[in-house]
């Protein structure tokens, strides 16, 4: 089964220093028909003004991670991490038992957009912990490139305590790749550029999404060129 939602009929808000669009049910905007997607609990859309951004707030029993898209974003917590990420690099934090963090947009010129994602954990009772990674960004293309999973093979995928694998890539137009699900397992599709058919059949556009069950074989290709992000979840 594949249920498209359009980029439109995600959750808007403005708050002067920070355009965000929520995927999820979050903050202000509450649904209980849209709460998650297996482990899947959050994904905003967030764009941070110039030295601007998220103050230290507390995180518990959460897997995090940050996708930065352009700009810059800089992270600090209690655990005494800190760490800036450009596009190209990934920030994964879990909260575990209790982590204070902040972040923040460090440059006084650029705006930065980036993906943050928050993931029900495996289990209670981690210790927190951060990691920032960089991945080469031309192994994208016409691939799916892993940058988060649960048992990394490199230093360029971060760890994450949940069986899931977030993978990114970058088709070449007139490109298709095709990717093998178990069909107990749910896939999450999300356009970062470009436009994509999924299976032949359904167009995806940018920031886009699909959420799919019961699939077992997926079939992805572009006739303009296009960026996306496919998750591999329980």
């Amino acid at each position: 089964m594949i249920k498209i939602y359009p980029a439109e009929s995600r959750y808007f808000a403005d708050h002067g220093w920070l355009k965000t669009y929520h995927s999820f049910s979050f903050a202000e905007y509450y649904d209980s028909e849209n709460m998650n997607f297996g482990p899947l609990r959050v994904l905003n859309d967030d764009f941070v003004a110039p030295l601007r951004g998220f103050g230290a707030h507390p995180h518990q029993e959460m897997e995090i991670v940050s996708i930065v898209l352009k700009g810059q974003l800089r992270h600090e917590d209690s655990t005494g991490e800190s760490a800036v990420t450009t596009f190209g690099g990934i920030q994964r934090m879990s909260a575990g038992t209790g982590v204070i963090h902040s972040e923040v947009n460090p440059s006084s010129k650029e705006e930065v957009n980036f993906l943050q994602m928050w993931f029900l954990p495996e289990r209670s009772g981690i210790t927190p912990s951060y990691e920032k990674t960089t991945y080469q960004i031309d192994k994208m293309k016409n691939a799916l490139l892993p940058v988060v999973t649960k048992n990394p093979t490199s230093k360029e995928i971060a760890h994450i305590n949940q069986d899931l694998t977030i993978y990114l890539s970058e088709l070449e137009k007139n490109y298709t790749i095709e990717f093998k699900q178990k069909k107990e397992r749910r896939t999450f599709l999300f356009v970062l550029e470009g436009e994509i058919s999924l299976q032949n059949d359904h167009i995806l556009k940018k920031r886009d999404s699909a959420r799919i069950t019961q699939e077992d074989a997926l079939s992805i290709t572009t006739s303009t060129g296009s960026q996306f992000m496919l998750i591999d979840l329980p």
